[in-house]
């Protein structure tokens, strides 16, 4: 039988696994819908199910610094159409690309949590490592902050000595290891057709990401406020699951 945690940690890794109570769900209001009847079909008939283009503005990632890039000379060819421009010396993010994909991004994280999937999130900066496992615990969720050894995906049975369920979902709050490497999970989801969501900074590649999301991936603020979205995605997912399984038992 196929278990629902993915594995128990290995050396120098670290996976906060979630629990399936209902009381690990966060505290949110009712989803509120402004067509009852067409959000009453199939979710994946509707462009936004679970109204996720309400839970930010363009101000709102302004304020908090996802506009922000790195110096001219470190742009990765890759993300050239995500560019506004740059202010003295430092490139800056075109944030209405940046809202769209974070939109697209945040509805595919309410339907994975909406169809019950597993969603683990990944960050590889110390400075903000505490803060994603912490949302993830609160998510109901994973993360995984330490670093990611190879195969941990690719040959989960022999790793862990037994089947093991991967996740629904990979989210990267930063996709890289180090300046000059690529987080090891970014590839190991892509071989393993795993669906990835990745805050891609103006010197990363977004080319093995499912949904790429232009934007500043060190400052905590902007850390911050990507875990809060994300964070209120998944509970609405979740509190639209729970609701359709109350009325169709």
């Amino acid at each position: 039988m196929i278990k629902r945690c993915i594995a128990q940690p290995v050396k120098n890794a670290m996976l906060f696994c979630r629990s399936n109570s209902v009381a690990s769900l966060p505290e949110l209001s009712e989803v509120t819908h402004e067509n009852t009847k067409a959000l009453s079909t199939n979710p994946l008939d509707h462009p936004d199910y679970f109204q996720v283009h309400n839970l930010f503005t363009v101000k709102d990632l302004f304020e908090s610094r996802v506009h922000y890039g790195h110096k001219e000379g470190s742009l990765n060819e890759n993300m050239k159409p995500y560019i506004f421009g740059s202010r003295q010396g430092h490139l800056i993010f075109d944030l209405d690309i940046t809202a769209n994909h974070l939109r697209a991004a945040l509805n595919f994280a309410a339907h994975i949590a909406y169809r019950g999937g597993i969603i683990c999130f990944f960050n590889r900066n110390a400075l903000n490592a505490h803060l994603v496992e912490r949302i993830a615990q609160e998510c109901g969720e994973y993360a995984h902050t330490r670093f990611w050894k190879g195969g941990i995906f690719t040959n989960a049975n022999h790793q862990f000595g037994a089947v093991t369920r991967l996740p629904d979902l990979c989210i990267f709050l930063n996709t890289q290891n180090n300046i000059l490497s690529q987080h090891t999970a970014v590839r190991d989801s892509a071989k393993m057709l795993i669906p990835t969501i990745g805050i891609v900074d103006s010197n990363c590649s977004p080319n093995l990401i499912t949904y790429p999301v232009p934007g500043n991936d060190d400052t905590p603020i902007a850390i911050e406020l990507y875990c809060k979205l994300f964070k209120a995605a998944i509970a609405r997912g979740k509190e639209a699951r729970m609701k359709f399984l109350q009325e169709n038992n």
